[in-house]
């Protein structure tokens, strides 16, 4: 395809005194490089919850944006103004993500919590592709939003924790969830010696104090989950050493069936703003053992070695209110224990 454009100059009485010809080969661009694409529509999901939720609702977001050639916009403020129980803050900065952040108006600015209320009410009247503002239904995978067309500005609300949401691109989402790499001389130290050997990463996440036994009262991973997947782990690779993360790395240190001259404890990240810096050192290693988190879901699926052993707890649903390995949560080929 060719581009003609044709360029004057005007005299003083409004007349062209002279016109000239550029002809450009447009062959080697896409539409949307031209700028001959104007992106009508524009999703905008609210980021909430910690990092492994926020990254579930980025990649989510980020493919139906792909699909349909639509423009991105991240709200990065809503889903954070009142969580007073957490504290939690917005923390994909800390990845290459391509996309812009939402303007005020577009996070529903002013009287937002008000406007997002009356939105969900008004939304679940009209049918799912007709819907201006998406609010996911429970947890388990949707398919839905894999169909979805939207012909106008869509705002997306929900956890959407499953890999079948972007799985189809995921070359796409690796190359926007690049974590941007600390540079203290411990975590750079830590990561040249999970690169020297042949690392696992364990997970231990304290969800409930300590005390409390992972029973149906509840959230804690069990003792006996983390003695079989180290088990299973040791009679399936040699040598390996293991790197323990966990909000209480001392507390957790006891849960892992090992002498400590085959352990490393992770425990000077500690913190909602450093836990981009764990994730980093998570996923350079070679295999996981993760717990029933997000977080050390996505330190597992953001590792590249393509021979990695993945061991996640399987389907639990406790009294306390703990939910894990819904439809679509664990990829076909991790091991469940």
């Amino acid at each position: 395809m060719f581009l003609q454009l044709s360029v004057g100059r005007r005299c003083g009485m409004g007349c062209l005194q002279r016109r000239r010809f550029f002809t450009w080969d447009t062959s080697s661009y896409d539409a949307v490089s031209l700028g001959l694409v104007i992106m009508s529509v524009t999703v905008i999901p609210r980021i909430l919850g910690g990092l492994g939720n926020q990254l579930f609702v980025y990649a989510a977001a980020r493919r139906l944006a792909l699909v349909n050639n639509a423009e991105l916009a991240i709200d990065d403020v809503s889903g954070f103004r009142y969580d007073t129980q957490y504290n939690r803050h917005y923390q994909l900065d800390h990845f290459t993500i391509p996309c812009r952040k939402a303007t005020s108006a577009e996070c529903l600015e002013p009287f937002s919590r008000i406007r997002r209320k009356l939105l969900r009410r008004w939304n679940r009247r009209i049918p799912f592709e007709q819907r201006s503002y998406l609010v996911q239904e429970g947890y388990e995978f949707d398919s839905r939003l894999l169909d979805l067309r939207p012909t106008k500005k869509l705002h997306l609300e929900g956890n959407w924790l499953s890999e079948n949401y972007f799985k189809d691109v995921e070359p796409q989402i690796r190359k926007d969830l690049q974590i941007y790499p600390p540079t203290d001389t411990t975590n750079l130290a830590c990561s040249k010696r999970i690169s020297r050997c042949l690392a696992v990463a364990v997970h231990v996440r304290f969800f409930d104090d300590p005390a409390i036994a992972a029973s149906a009262s509840g959230n804690n991973t069990s003792d006996d989950y983390y003695a079989r997947a180290v088990q299973k782990i040791e009679t399936r690779v040699s040598g390996a050493h293991y790197f323990l993360f966990s909000d209480r790395p001392e507390v957790a240190r006891s849960r892992i069936p090992l002498p400590d001259d085959r352990i490393t404890l992770i425990h000077h990240n500690q913190g909602d703003e450093n836990a981009y810096a764990d994730l980093w050192l998570m996923s350079q290693c070679h295999h996981f053992i993760i717990a029933n988190s997000t977080f050390s879901w996505w330190g597992a699926w953001l590792a590249v070695h393509h021979d990695k052993i993945v061991i996640a707890p399987k389907f639990e649903e406790r009294l306390g209110g703990g939910l894990w390995d819904f439809d679509g949560l664990i990829p076909d080929l991790w091991i469940k224990l």
